[in-house]
């Protein structure tokens, strides 16, 4: 279980006090998005930059791993992007993911002045950028602490889950539940294709405050790691909810 707390519409103090309250419940993950501008209510609405979350997450949490849900590989050097993740890693003692993704919010890009392009255009920038974040992640001093996952986000059956398969060790995507098993059957197929165990892929998904019956369609579907999205004030009841059921032992499990 993990929550994903969006940095918009909020202070900062909301934001921490939220990821201390998840990270002592005993969640798993903590994540929040890489996007400039809020995505929902008023778009020129308070917002903050995911990195610098990112670097307060790691310090202010002690169990949870913590990452960006996903960072947009258009928008960010790659080996800076490595480097920024590699230093939250050490802050919070070896708990940071490195999430990445090909981005699709057109006005984080005009705005800074990043060509949008086609989506075809983000996805290779994608496919360049991975190969350049793990060849900087063999090169730095200090290295990770321990194994420093990648998580790619996107659910593209062409592009998108071949890259999965190739370099990540963490996968995220949406439901409904339906889809979600679709794509996992294709992500497999890709698996076998470059000659990657199915297995070694962590399976998350994204949901926004779902009801249990949607968590027990995903997990059955082939979920292993639900991320319960949430705007402010970051009710995270209904993650606790789910939590407290995964704990039991009961309800979750077709």
């Amino acid at each position: 279980m993990g929550v994903s707390l969006q940095p918009m519409h909020a202070s900062l103090d909301d934001l921490r006090r939220a990821w201390r309250e998840a990270d002592s419940m005993g969640l798993d993950s903590i994540w929040t998005w890489d996007h400039f501008f809020p995505l929902q209510g008023n778009p020129n609405g308070n917002h903050f930059e995911g990195v610098s979350l990112l670097s307060a997450m790691a310090v202010e949490t002690q169990q949870a791993t913590v990452g960006l849900m996903v960072a947009c590989a258009t928008y960010r050097n790659p080996d800076l992007y490595a480097h920024a993740v590699v230093t939250a890693d050490h802050l919070s003692g070896g708990r940071a993911v490195l999430g990445i993704g090909a981005g699709w919010f057109e006005r984080d890009f005009v705005e800074y002045g990043y060509e949008f392009g086609t989506p075809g255009d983000r996805l290779r920038r994608l496919e360049h950028d991975l190969g350049r974040i793990k060849a900087r992640l063999e090169k730095l001093h200090p290295r990770p602490i321990g194994r420093l996952p990648i998580c790619i986000g996107g659910g593209g059956e062409k592009f998108t889950l071949r890259l999965v398969a190739q370099y990540a060790d963490m996968w995220n995507a949406f439901g409904p539940a339906s889809n979600y098993r679709r794509k996992l059957k294709v992500l497999d197929s890709w698996c076998e294709k470059v000659g990657r165990e199915p297995g070694e892929i962590e399976r998350s998904a994204n949901m926004r405050l779902p009801d249990l019956d949607a968590v027990r369609s995903m997990v059955d579907a082939g979920c292993q790691h639900l991320i319960v999205s949430t705007p402010p004030p970051y009710d995270l009841s209904v993650a606790q909810r789910v939590l407290e059921l995964a704990e039991s032992g009961a309800g979750l499990q077709a």
